[in-house]
């Protein structure tokens, strides 16, 4: 599936945004001459490095990605907690264990958001994503893919799991690209 771009002379424009406030930030300064520049470069550079980019759905709502982010931080806070109270105590009442999760998501971008959100919270890691997008043929249809991630304590069922991470970080991502 092609993605193209909504505007032709700003394709990427979140990116040409994060481009102008990074140029007046390390230019400390917002003189006309600076302004011009910034302008410039947040215009030319998307323009030439568009070719080089993989296609990715845009982010069509932003305003749940913040709401996302949001989340995330509370879940990061709670799990360094629980990790920390489970470290401390008895080993044996850790039950460590890989749990494949099927993904509705379809893309690479959403899909590493979602491999990274799992990750950079405490007791779980991302371990795969199978099968990858090197191992088809040409012309072969995308098969079900799975994030395969490890898990410190399995404190429920593995559906339990699976469907807590649908729910909470699968799901709001499907939202925040219309995927």
């Amino acid at each position: 599936m092609r993605f193209e771009p909504k505007y032709r002379w700003l394709p990427t424009p979140y990116r040409s945004v994060l481009l102008f406030i990074v140029w007046l930030l390390l230019s400390q300064s917002v003189e006309p001459v600076h302004l011009f520049f910034a302008v410039v470069l947040a215009l030319v550079i998307p323009l030439f490095t568009l070719r080089f980019r993989d296609p990715q759905p845009l982010i069509e709502r932003p305003w749940l990605g913040l709401r996302y982010i949001l989340r995330v931080l509370a879940d990061i806070v709670t799990a360094n907690a629980q990790v920390a109270l489970l470290i401390l105590g008895p080993k044996k009442r850790l039950k460590p264990a890989f749990i494949k999760v099927p993904l509705d998501l379809q893309h690479e971008l959403p899909i590493t958001i979602l491999a990274s959100t799992v990750s950079m919270t405490p007791g779980t890691v991302s371990a795969e994503i199978y099968p990858s997008k090197d191992s088809l043929q040409p012309g072969e249809p995308m098969p079900q893919r799975w994030l395969l991630i490890h898990v410190l304590n399995l404190s429920g069922t593995e559906a339990e799991l699976i469907n807590d991470i649908k729910q909470r970080y699968e799901a709001p991502i499907k939202e925040i690209f219309q995927c």
